[in-house]
């Protein structure tokens, strides 16, 4: 005979119950699980690598510089026309005139006189071009112990270098003395002074003697 259900019975009253012991149940398995040590295996363990940090500059920004304008074109020239008429004159010639004595006077002068060639200018080398260069008779020590230190300059504490811009010619004299830069005039004139008496050997360039340009700095300086 089949079970029939009562019907005062609740089948779900201790329902609640029955699902918190299997909670409870299941949650203890679960921490034995982990806590249970499967094997006895080595154990591993991990190294962490330090990261390595970067530095950031700043990067300034860079000003981009604006080329200036082109210059405008030069106008092109107009031709204008010429308007003014030039007045009719009257020329009246001299029947007399011996047009065959004037052929001959013309044909009796002479000639002018062909211009002079200008001399062509000795060819000035480089000194960093030259073979061989010139040199100072007497070295350096020559030039400081020639120099006289102007009064001036020493009262008004006046010092520094004259940087001179000369030609040394074939026969070894200078010429042609150019100050580049000074710090006062009265050390120019000094130099100046100093360097027309220097003499040196010759630069030559395909062993025949040539005129070389070449620079000196001499250096005033106060003890």
């Amino acid at each position: 005979m089949p079970l029939q259900k009562k019907d005062g019975a609740n089948l779900r009253k201790r329902y609640p119950i029955y699902v918190e012991v299997g909670m409870i149940a299941a949650l203890l398995l679960l921490i034995g699980a982990f806590r249970f040590q499967w094997g006895s295996g080595p154990q591993k363990t991990f190294q962490v690598q330090e990261q390595s940090t970067v530095d950031i500059k700043e990067v300034k920004q860079t000003k981009q510089q604006k080329q200036p304008p082109p210059p405008p074109r030069p106008p092109v020239p107009i031709e204008k026309p010429d308007d003014q008429v030039l007045d009719k004159e009257n020329l009246d010639f001299d029947a007399t005139l011996d047009l065959s004595e004037s052929l001959q006077k013309t044909q009796k002068e002479t000639a002018p006189p062909e211009p002079d060639k200008e001399k062509e200018e000795e060819e000035v080398v480089a000194f960093a071009v030259i073979e061989e260069k010139p040199q100072l008779k007497g070295g350096q020590e020559w030039i400081y112990e020639h120099i006289e230190y102007p009064s001036f300059a020493k009262k008004a504490n006046i010092q520094g270098t004259v940087f001179l811009q000369f030609v040394v010619t074939k026969t070894g004299n200078v010429k042609n003395i150019e100050v580049l830069r000074s710090p006062h005039e009265a050390l120019s004139k000094e130099a100046i002074r100093v360097m027309k008496k220097a003499t040196f050997t010759p630069g030559k360039q395909r062993k025949e003697p040539v005129e070389v340009r070449m620079s000196q700095p001499i250096r005033f300086k106060l003890q």
